[in-house]
């Protein structure tokens, strides 16, 4: 074996020693040097080429960030206890700016050792090598993002987070990133790691602590969430808060409300403190044993018990005042940085960089801010709100429990929202935001909008439209809706009352909330974009985009706004007819100082032109009749100073689910609203359906006021407490004052124009004040003074010399050319235009239609018939008919005389035992012929009826007898079966009918005496049923009819049924009076004489078998005219 070994070895040295192989692989060899040597210069250039496009690009994303000294960056780090201070108007303190997170500082002496090196383990685990970042660990979080990794362990050291948490904001940008790093680096040069782990644990947030509160920093955590020190922590303690800054909501054991979580709700918290103690175990922080141990660890039992929540005194007002300080703070840094305005209007993440810049500023610079709030007038308006007892009603609503995800039943209370603003200056002197913070957070006054409703009237509608020229306060309008589809151009609203009042002027319908004027005034305008005005005065939410424009919306008119507007801003829009004409923006914000001292912000007012004073001053007068006699008439009763000049609009919005009312007066205005958080039932972004309709303030449980007066009510009581806080500032020294350039004019109520005679004599004139460029000029044409007729409930001008004066009234016509002119023509009822009361009683709306001469006399009239002394009768088919005479004879065809006339179809007859006949009129004076007679008492001129009347049946056959009237002059009588004459002359006094009579079938019979003259006697009538025929016992008849009626037509007759649903059936028969056969219905007879009738109904089927029949009875009446059953 070794032999063998050795003799190889041998061989292998020798072909070694002649360097075949050498000679290969040094070649080899240097050929694979020299690329790699290629690749690696290529390398090396390429690396320093990129590195030098990186390098640049990073400068230019920190370009605009300052070298930072160290003062400045240990401000920033470590300046989370210099709150900003708040004040009320005068000085007066309010308090310390609320704070976002509740913070206790701890050193990091008096922190556990546990949590130091859990965070640092799960956190940051190269916390103590680097020096503020690390690339990988970036390149990781970069990779795992792009692989959308469920694990991130993410890219930010604690040095990073806590540059970005103090000194920049949260953008997610690489300019933001390269500044965190390059910040971060820099700060890892001027402070030690123990410093910066103290500063990262007195800041990051810790979610919510058992009083629901946000939390920050790790001792204010150890206290919320276990009720101990941050010194005291153990080891799962420490674990599950050092989880909880990647997701400190998410990972909370506790609820908003402070309450503890549901077992699902705490498992991410409970998971994530798993992964901290892995993490500790594997750094070697922690041994197997006590990694063990902290995973049996009950924590939930350390978790405390909930703790009531410290509300501040002023939470809605804190709120505000840092939301406007921020948002003027936020404007101020970005001006010094050369932005603009509308550059932060139109940039939201520029907008969002500088309001975080500027809230952190606000929460550590120790600023001072002044308010214009009044403390007592404040004070005094909280108190009224929460002491109303009239928010009602309270609906019920459906929402998912954040915590169980279970749908619930919830309550939906009324909330109110007021302001107070001054005048001149626009000063919010106080304000209601609701009535209990712990019921609603929202501030129902500055941030909730909602449609304005009829508030809306004065300042988009009357007001532009005045100061165009188009409409003063006596300008009349027609209250009523256009003919056709109420859609498109033609569209009108309805009233709030679903009624119309005919013509109305600017005046009445602005204190009466008519809203079809106010639509017909807004639509003329609306070609002029009116909504510039709203914007003018300091509206910010009006909506538009491809599918609607609150711009060109004509609901616009009546307050339908697409998404609604404060009660700041509708209230702030009425500061404009306080100071007469001109718009100051509402502030809350008096100035800003630093600590120490300098002034930094100073609010000055600035009035802007929206009106002239003369439209000013028209609006507000038209807005004094809002409170004396229109919708808010309650408002007087209730002001402790019902002498105060106010001026005021009421609203109320679609299915009355918000109520509004805003008044000003020379001073101060004040506005009012109700209404609620949501309309969505269901909680699904809906607020259209049969539901969310009905969440509406139109009920009044427990209470004896509408919803309009509630809100005027609580109104009235803001408006009573500031006077008495106030008198200085709610009780002006006079009313508002004639600015001049008006006049005072006498018009017509009609049209609105200078009275004419008519006009005058028809008692229809007003007066009112008029901008006097706009003043009426021309005279009313709208009446005509004439003799009048009246068709039915149309009007027509008399003919001169044909018309009988008998039939004409004297009285007033509206003038067509006048409707047409205003377009007024086109309602669709002209008979609405005319509003009620008793001067418009003499106007009368004159028919359209033209009645043409057609030289004919009409038509005498028909179906005359007495009730007692009453005449009636139906009126001839010509349409030009005006009225009836009466005449009277003593008896048929003698001569007769006029006894009356009448526009009516009815006449109450003076004698008795009298022929009366009536004739017809038309407008042209042509009279007809006499109508049929009719005999009022006893005119005897026809012989006796027959008596006794009996009769008898068989089978097919019927007997009658009688007994004949004694008279002498009895001639015979004339029998009818049905409709049909059967013997023309019986001289004795019996008949038999064997002619055609089927078996067991109903008939009617009618014997009438004839005198020797051929007069005929009153009808006599008798019923009859002729006996059945026999039916096989084993045939089963088939069904009847079922469903059966007649329906009557002047002498038509229908018989309707419905047939069986028998497979073998036929056809239908009827016997009787009437004979007829078919297979479907309805059957119809015609041509019937007036009579009664009976009938048989019967089925027939295949087989030829009968259904017994059913009967039925009707009567053809010689008055019948209209269809009857």
């Amino acid at each position: 074996m070794n032999e063998k070994f050795y003799d190889k070895y041998q061989k292998v040295k020798a072909w070694w020693k002649k360097g075949k192989l050498q000679k290969f692989s040094r070649i080899t060899s240097d050929v694979i040097w020299n690329v790699i040597l290629i690749f690696i210069i290529i390398g090396l250039v390429g690396g320093f080429f990129l590195g030098g496009i990186g390098a640049g690009y990073f400068a230019s994303l920190v370009k605009d960030e300052p070298i930072r000294a160290y003062d400045d960056m240990k401000q920033s780090i470590y300046n989370y206890e210099e709150t900003t201070e708040l004040y009320f108007a005068d000085n007066q303190y309010l308090g310390k700016l609320s704070a976002d997170l509740h913070r206790d500082e701890v050193s990091i002496s008096d922190i556990s050792q546990y949590v130091i090196d859990a965070v640092i383990a799960t956190e940051d685990e190269y916390f103590n090598e680097h020096n503020g970042v690390v690339p990988k660990a970036i390149l990781r979080a970069l990779l795992q993002e792009f692989l959308n990794s469920a694990n991130k362990t993410g890219g930010s050291t604690l040095t990073q987070q806590l540059i970005k948490n103090q000194i920049l904001t949260n953008e997610v940008s690489f300019e933001r990133k390269a500044k965190e790093i390059l910040l971060a680096m820099r700060l890892e040069e001027f402070f030690k790691k123990e410093e910066i782990l103290e500063a990262y644990l007195n800041v990051v947030p810790f979610g919510r602590d058992s009083s629901g509160r946000n939390v920050a920093g790790i001792q204010t955590a150890a206290q919320g969430v276990f009720g101990v020190d941050a010194k005291d922590l153990n080891l799962p303690q420490a674990a599950y808060l050092a989880g909880m800054p990647q997701s400190p909501f998410g990972y909370t054991p506790f609820t908003n409300g402070g309450e503890q979580k549901s077992a699902e709700g705490l498992q991410p918290g409970l998971d994530r403190m798993k992964i901290v103690l892995s993490r500790m175990l594997e750094v070697g922080d922690i041994t197997e044993t006590e990694y063990n141990e902290a995973l049996n660890y009950d924590i939930t039992a350390d978790f405390i018990e909930p703790q009531p929540s410290p509300i501040e005194k002023y939470p809605l007002l804190t709120v505000e005042i840092e939301k406007r300080a921020r948002e003027i703070m936020a404007l101020q840094l970005a001006k010094q940085d050369g932005y603009t305005e509308e550059d932060l209007e139109n940039n939201d993440d520029l907008a969002e960089e500088y309001n975080i810049i500027a809230k952190r500023n606000l929460r550590q610079k120790g600023y001072k801010i002044n308010t214009t709030i009044d403390r007592e007038v404040y004070d005094e308006f909280q108190r009224i709100a929460k002491e109303f007892e009239h928010y009602t009603p309270t609906h019920t609503i459906i929402r998912e429990n954040p915590e169980t995800g279970v749908k619930e039943k919830v309550e939906n209370p009324v909330h109110p929202g007021s302001i107070l603003i001054e005048n001149k200056t626009g000063k919010i002197i106080a304000f209601v935001g609701g009535r209990d913070f712990a019921l609603s957070e929202n501030n129902h006054a500055t941030t909730t909008i909602r449609p304005n409703g009829s508030t809306m009237k004065p300042i988009l509608d009357y007001a532009p439209a005045m100061e165009k020229g188009i409409v003063q306060p006596a300008t009349v309008l027609p209250d009523v809706k256009n003919s056709g589809p109420n859609t498109g151009a033609n569209w009108l609203p309805d009233n709030y009352t679903s009624t119309e009042s005919g013509l109305t002027t600017v005046r009445t319908a602005l204190a009466k909330s008519l809203n079809i004027p106010a639509a017909r005034v807004y639509k003329e305008i609306l070609p002029d974009r009116p909504t510039t005005y709203l914007e003018k005065m300091g509206f910010t939410t009006l909506y538009e985009d491809e599918n609607t424009s609150d711009h060109e919306n004509p609901s616009m008119s009546i307050g339908s706004l697409s998404k609604g507007v404060s009660v700041e801003e509708n209230t702030n829009a009425y500061v404009t007819f306080g100071n007469m004409g001109k718009f100051v923006d509402a502030y809350m914000i008096e100035s800003i100082e630093t600590k120490d001292g300098e002034v930094i912000f100073q609010h000055e007012s600035e009035m802007v032109d929206v009106f002239t004073p003369q439209t000013a001053y028209l609006t507000i007068d038209l807005m004094r009749d809002v409170l004396s006699a229109g919708t808010a008439t309650y408002a007087r009763s209730v002001l402790n100073h019902p002498g105060v000049d106010w001026a005021g609009k009421t609203g109320s919005t679609e299915n009355i689910q918000d109520t509004w009312f805003v008044a000003t007066n020379p001073n101060v205005t004040i506005g009012s609203w109700m209404g609620y958080d949501t309309y969505d039932y269901e909680g699904d972004g809906g607020g259209s359906s049969a539901a969310d309709r009905r969440i509406h303030l139109n009920y009044n449980y427990g209470t004896n006021l509408g919803y309009s007066s509630r809100n005027v009510l609580l109104w009235a009581r803001l408006v009573n407490a500031a006077t008495e806080l106030r008198p200085d500032l709610m009780l002006p020294e006079s009313g508002f004052q004639s600015p001049g350039g008006l006049v005072r004019r006498s018009v017509c109520s009609v049209s609105g124009l200078l009275p004419s005679e008519a006009c005058e004599e028809a008692g229809l004139i007003t007066t009112d004040i008029f901008n006097a460029k706009f003043a009426p000029k021309e005279e009313d044409y709208s009446l005509i003074k004439d003799n009048i007729v009246k068709i039915e409930d149309k009007y027509y001008p008399a003919i001169e010399g044909k018309t009988p004066e008998e039939f004409t009234e004297e009285g007033f016509l509206l003038n067509p050319e006048f409707l047409k002119d205003r377009g007024w023509d086109k309602v669709h009822d002209l008979s609405k235009l005319l509003p009620k009361g008793e001067k418009w009683e003499k106007i009368m709306i004159p028919d359209t239609e033209e009645l043409e001469d057609d030289g004919k006399a009409p038509s005498a009239p028909s179906n005359v018939t007495l009730s007692g002394n009453k005449l009636t009768w139906t009126k001839p088919a010509e349409k030009d008919v005006i009225g009836y005479r009466i005449y009277m004879a003593d008896e048929p065809e003698k001569e007769a005389e006029t006894v009356g006339n009448t526009k009516e179809t009815e006449f109450e007859l003076p004698s008795k035992n009298k022929a009366f006949y009536v004739t017809a009129v038309d407008i042209y004076g042509e009279e007809s012929e006499y109508s049929k007679v009719a005999v009022f008492g006893e005119i005897i001129t026809k012989p006796g009826a027959v008596a006794d009347l009996k009769a008898s049946a068989e089978e097919t056959s019927v007997k009658l007898t009688w007994s004949n009237p004694a008279d002498d002059d009895f001639s015979h009588v004339m029998i009818l079966r049905g409709s049909n004459v059967i013997a023309e002359s019986v001289s004795g006094t019996s008949y038999t009918d064997n002619d055609g009579l089927k078996p067991d079938t109903s008939y009617t019979y009618t014997v009438i005496a004839v005198d020797e003259d051929g007069e005929q006697s009153d009808r006599r009538n008798v019923k009859v049923t002729t006996k059945g025929e026999a039916v096989e016992v084993d045939k089963q008849p088939p069904g009847e009819v079922t469903e059966l009626k007649a329906t009557i037509d002047k002498k038509k007759a229908t018989i309707s049924f419905k047939i069986p649903n028998d497979d073998d059936f036929l056809k239908v028969i009827i016997q009787g009076d009437l004979q007829a056969e078919k297979n479907t219905g309805p059957i119809v007879f015609n041509g019937l004489q007036p009579g009664d009738y009976t009938i048989l109904v019967r089925t027939v089927d295949s087989a030829g078998n009968r259904s017994p029949g059913k009967t039925l009875e009707f009567t053809i009446s010689e008055t019948t005219d209209t269809p009857t059953e």
